[in-house]
């Protein structure tokens, strides 16, 4: 079986946030899928969290390190359809890119941000919950 992750939910892991027990018993056994841009998008998330003084530096890198090790099956995004799914559900494409997954492939999405779940609503998206 296949799920569409979005990066909160890999941040949640690598940074020890309280749902990683919960995401670890979710996902164990279960293929992994981000679009391409997620190792982008966790290296600015960390980034962000050093900047706002939250870690450390080498616990922005050690956590890179840990993502770097989690299986995940990185696919292409078509944009454009993502950017539809963007502008209907007043959101942002870097959202819209793991839902236009979820979408096209017909997989559930697991995600932590609750508008983004209310956007997998609207265009009749599975969604995990923990």
């Amino acid at each position: 079986m296949q799920i569409i992750v979005d990066a909160n939910i890999f941040l949640a892991v690598i940074l020890n946030e309280p749902e990683k027990q919960r995401i670890i018993e979710i996902t164990k056994g279960i293929e992994l899928v981000s679009p391409e841009v997620l190792p982008y998008e966790i290296g600015n998330a960390l980034s962000a969290a050093y900047k706002k003084q939250r870690i450390i530096k080498e616990q922005a890198i050690q956590a890179y390190q840990i993502f770097d090790t989690i299986p995940v099956h990185l696919v292409d995004v078509n944009v454009k359809n993502a950017l539809n799914i963007a502008c209907d559900g007043n959101s942002y494409a870097y959202d819209a890119y793991y839902l236009e997954l979820a979408r096209k492939n017909d997989l559930p999405l697991l995600t932590l941000d609750n508008k983004m779940k209310n956007i997998a609503k609207l265009f009749n998206i599975k969604t995990i919950e923990l």
